[in-house]
């Protein structure tokens, strides 16, 4: 008896280990965590260039049908209804990757009110910053 409960308590803590942990993932990144992330030159901001590199990482990892688009099912939320139309100015229902890094490009932006071209912590913490990190994560 002892051993059978000793099993069934070991099955319930694995088990809701492996359920938690992708909650844990699912946290939204904090500005300073995503220039930590992004920042490849160390400078503590990050410029289009590092955006661009991470936002094509991204396209390609979402990309699961091999078609060289993604779908409204594939961007997993990342874009509205409305911001899907916008980035999909050839009305197909998908987004290239062109066009994937063109919302990317817009909401980067959207993102540096001081049009110094580069995001620092604060910049992404902001909600136009924090709506460009949920299209790149």
């Amino acid at each position: 008896m002892t051993l059978r409960l000793s099993s069934t308590f070991a099955a319930l803590v694995l088990a809701s280990a492996t359920m938690t942990a992708p909650v844990a993932f699912a946290k939204p990144m904090t500005g300073a965590q995503a220039v930590k992330m992004i920042d490849t030159d160390n400078d503590g901001t990050v410029d289009m260039k590092e955006i661009e590199a991470t936002a094509s990482a991204t396209f390609d990892r979402l990309e699961k049908d091999a078609d060289g688009t993604l779908d409204k099912k594939e961007l997993k939320g990342r874009l509205s209804a409305a911001g899907l139309k916008k980035a999909d100015p050839d009305n197909d229902g998908t987004i290239d990757k062109k066009e994937y890094l063109a919302a990317v490009a817009d909401r980067f932006q959207a993102a540096d009110p001081d049009n110094d071209g580069t995001l620092d912590a604060k910049e992404l913490k902001s909600p136009a910053g924090k709506a460009l990190l949920m299209l790149i994560k």
